[in-house]
């Protein structure tokens, strides 16, 4: 048999159990645990759980976000090229501002509804069968659960932004499952990269039907058992089912059956989840397409960095489905988007001993 140290692979305890889970590095993604082909990982709140022996394949530690980025290499894959010192928020072809034009769909969406504007029509023009999305437990009001939604009205159902983290990549197993063959994976950037090491490694059985990822710009998000039991239920005495909507615009927005309740940021930071303090990307710099809010009032700043994403656009816009407007309107997100990139490429600089 041969030895792990001449094949030059490496099990799951001796990378990610002891270079990212131990070092409270693990965001939780879930690759490990799909792409294990011996199925000794089973996902848990914590993450990945090692339930049987390790048959030191070496797969796992090639799809975590977390371990060894090869963010070059990655770059050159999806862009074709490195990013230059000036990019400072990743390599793209442009950027707008861009809002649903269905009503249903804009309410229903966060912000300007892009992200599901842009899957509905994806899915009545058979440009993908599927798309990888956060959904809602049916027991746990307002708990994101990974879906694979297959139609329009599946998309609408799980439109809107989750604050608690989804592990995303899980429903490439059912993707898997279900043999599609043109799918839409939208997901935070530590997911987005998940995909990408995917790519790099060849697993081509949980990539080849991914045609087409969005990225969500994230800050951090936040453990649902401190904001939602401890700050909403225990403090504010907020039932969850009371909030149907939660956004963040400068402060934390609760849509309630009473109306809009704000909360300040300061008062739920503890909440955050403290591994995010370990990614150093906001904006989703390896997707094709990256959307986030920015402080704009129903609509979503986008944006458009591969051909895919561009050709998406431009069919979408054509067929009428969405309104662009030019992003430079908007100086105040433009801004935001360099400051919070900014801060969040800080965590790839070392700490300073205290």
């Amino acid at each position: 048999m041969e030895s792990q140290a001449s094949s030059g692979k490496i099990g799951f305890e001796e990378s990610l159990g002891s270079r990212v889970i131990s070092a409270a590095k693990c965001l939780g993604c879930g690759a490990c645990v799909v792409v294990c082909p011996f199925g000794c990982l089973e996902y848990s709140k914590a993450g990945p759980v090692l339930v049987k022996e390790c048959k030191v394949c070496g797969i796992c530690p090639k799809t975590c976000p977390q371990y060894d980025l090869q963010t070059s290499e990655m770059e050159k894959l999806v862009f074709g090229r490195e990013r230059q010192a000036g990019e400072e928020f990743g390599i793209y072809r442009r950027f707008v501002l861009a809002q649903a034009k269905d009503s249903q769909i804009l309410n229903a969406g966060q912000d300007g509804g892009l992200v599901t504007a842009l899957l509905v029509f994806a899915l009545e023009n058979g440009l993908i069968d599927g798309a990888v999305v956060s959904g809602t437990s049916s027991e746990d009001h307002l708990l994101p659960m990974p879906r694979l939604a297959t139609t329009p009205k599946e998309v609408l159902e799980n439109a809107g932004t989750r604050y608690f983290y989804s592990p995303n990549i899980l429903a490439l197993a059912e993707m898997v499952k279900q043999k599609k063959t043109k799918v839409a994976f939208v997901g935070t950037p530590c997911q987005i990269r998940a995909v990408r090491k995917m790519q790099l490694a060849g697993l081509k059985k949980y990539t080849d039907p991914i045609k087409l990822t969005v990225g969500l710009m994230c800050s951090e998000s936040f453990t649902y058992e401190g904001l939602l039991e401890k700050h909403f239920r225990a403090t504010l005495g907020l039932e969850p089912k009371s909030i149907s909507k939660m956004n963040i615009k400068g402060k934390m927005l609760l849509t309630t059956e009473t109306g809009i309740q704000t909360v300040p940021l300061a008062d739920v930071k503890q909440y955050a989840r403290s591994n995010c303090r370990t990614c150093s990307d906001f904006s989703s710099e390896l997707a094709d397409i990256s959307t986030g809010g920015l402080g704009l009032d129903k609509w979503t700043f986008a944006i458009i960095r591969t051909e895919r994403g561009e050709q998406l656009f431009s069919e979408a816009e054509h067929a009428g489905v969405i309104m662009m407007r030019d992003a430079k309107e908007e100086p105040n997100a433009l801004g935001l988007l360099r400051k919070l990139s900014g801060k969040k490429r800080q965590n790839l600089l070392p700490k300073q001993a205290v």
